[in-house]
């Protein structure tokens, strides 16, 4: 594209300086004074071929392009000499960071992992001794219970021994003093109804009615 403005350009600037002169030199003829106008038709023929942004100056094309290069070279000097090694190394600072973090907590998540099993080995170890303690004390108990059970049958089997004596005691003495009260009854009966006293008669009279009473 360039090359085909650099082709076009001097003829149209040919065509207008053509343009320009002749103009200015039929109105010159007409006057007295055609040099002037013409220097003054040729210097706006010139003007008019000046191109108006610097840019636009295919003369200063090769300048241009020459200095975006050396521009480029500078900008990619400084991206890759400054710039990029600054940014790969945030990057790179970021990334480490991350990647600690991400270990650390992997390394927090095996140590919550292996707290957690030893709270559960803990937790179980303790269920299991208090289950033999529990145990240990039922048995005590109960050994304990069973001695005082048997403590208090003894016991109770001693006071009845003794309460069957006492009554044993008490029955034979209210016995002899009922045999007694009966002899003596018996005597003064026979007595008053005018009788001979016999007191063995009396006595095994006495005793076989007692006998058969008690029985």
């Amino acid at each position: 594209m360039f090359s085909l403005l650099q082709q076009t350009a001097p003829v149209v600037v040919e065509e207008s300086e053509t343009v320009i002169i002749t103009e200015s030199a039929e109105a010159a003829g007409h006057g007295a004074d055609a040099a002037h106008a013409v220097a003054g038709a040729a210097d706006a023929a010139h003007g008019a071929s000046a191109p108006g942004m610097p840019q636009l100056d295919f003369t200063t094309f090769g300048n241009q392009i020459f200095w975006l290069l050396v521009i480029l070279a500078v900008i990619y000097w400084v991206l890759s000499r400054i710039a990029l090694p600054r940014i790969g190394g945030v990057i790179s600072d970021r990334q480490g960071a991350i990647t600690g973090d991400l270990m650390a907590a992997e390394e927090f998540k095996q140590k919550a992992k292996e707290a957690e099993a030893a709270y559960d080995k803990a937790l179980a170890d303790a269920r299991a001794e208090a289950g033999k303690i529990v145990a240990a004390n039922k048995a005590e108990i109960q050994k304990e219970l069973d001695a005082a059970i048997a403590h208090a049958d003894a016991e109770i089997a001693a006071r009845a021994a003794e309460s069957e004596t006492r009554i044993g005691e008490i029955r034979a003495s209210a016995v002899e003093d009922a045999r007694s009260v009966a002899r003596d009854v018996t005597a003064a009966l026979v007595e008053n109804f005018g009788g001979k006293l016999d007191q063995s008669l009396v006595d095994a009279a006495v005793d076989q009615r007692l006998k058969g009473a008690l029985q």
